[in-house]
């Protein structure tokens, strides 16, 4: 259950996914995630860290290879929400998990 909050946060999942593409500092995470305020990013960070699915390393943040597991772990939902998109016509929905 306590995995389940912590993914369930917002922006949590799309910070996920943003690091499974590359690493990032601070501020160019901020930018790939336009609408999150530098507050929430700094504690989901935090947490995260915390987890021990992100760490950070020559200034920017990497997925660990716990990180690393819980984004190969997602790629099912991943396909699923991609098959539900087309059916229910809502292709051109953001495909950034995370997003709200």
């Amino acid at each position: 259950m306590a995995a389940l909050d912590l993914l369930g946060r917002r922006w949590t999942l799309r910070i996920l996914w943003e690091l499974s593409r590359t690493p990032a500092g601070f501020r160019e995470l901020q930018r790939r995630c336009e609408r999150m305020s530098s507050s929430v990013l700094s504690t989901r960070l935090d947490e995260l860290t915390g987890a021990c699915l992100l760490a950070l390393k020559d200034d920017a943040y990497h997925l660990t290879p716990l990180g690393e597991n819980l984004v190969e772990a997602l790629a099912p939902l991943s396909a699923w929400s991609r098959r539900w998109a087309q059916e229910t016509g809502a292709e051109g929905a953001e495909e950034a998990p995370g997003r709200r």
